[in-house]
């Protein structure tokens, strides 16, 4: 994956957790993924079709995700909830969409989010595609970006 690629998605977080959560984000080193389990016990999950394929994850601790779905419902939460769960599958949506904007040239769709909780789940990438995890700090916690996607070869297209 080239690093614009996955540029445009780190762009894509930084500027949703600020406009949407009113939360700064500080980055980590970029890493390969060596394993399917995301960094974080809840995930949002997208996958990318078009003239690339892959997936985006993002991977929350349970006080960001529970911190940033009360801010967005203006409401209280505790735990991993039912609005937490949407919360997180609305943020993961709108990064990837932001991100995609970015990205023109490989006319991508993006799939609806799916969100995955619980300890040690797995999310798998296309097989020719080797994921990269971005780590975050923010005020509420720790979070991770993982991206992998591959341009599609134009005689896959016709």
């Amino acid at each position: 994956m080239r690093v614009e690629y996955i540029n445009s998605f780190i762009s894509s977080l930084d500027h949703t957790f600020q406009t949407m959560l009113d939360c700064e984000v500080e980055r980590g080193q970029p890493a390969l993924k060596d394993d399917l389990s995301p960094k974080f016990d809840i995930s949002g999950v997208i996958g990318l079709s078009g003239r690339a394929v892959g997936t985006v994850v993002l991977s929350l601790s349970m006080e960001v995700a529970v911190q940033a779905a009360s801010h967005m419902l203006m409401c209280e939460h505790g735990e991993i909830d039912d609005d937490v769960v949407d919360a997180v599958g609305e943020l993961t949506n709108m990064v990837a969409g932001a991100a995609k904007s970015q990205l023109d040239a490989y006319q991508l769709q993006t799939s609806l989010p799916n969100v995955i909780t619980g300890k040690d789940h797995e999310v798998r990438f296309p097989s020719d595609v080797k994921p990269i995890c971005v780590p975050f700090v923010t005020k509420w916690g720790p979070l991770a970006l993982e991206v992998g996607f591959s341009p599609v070869r134009e005689s896959a297209l016709v």
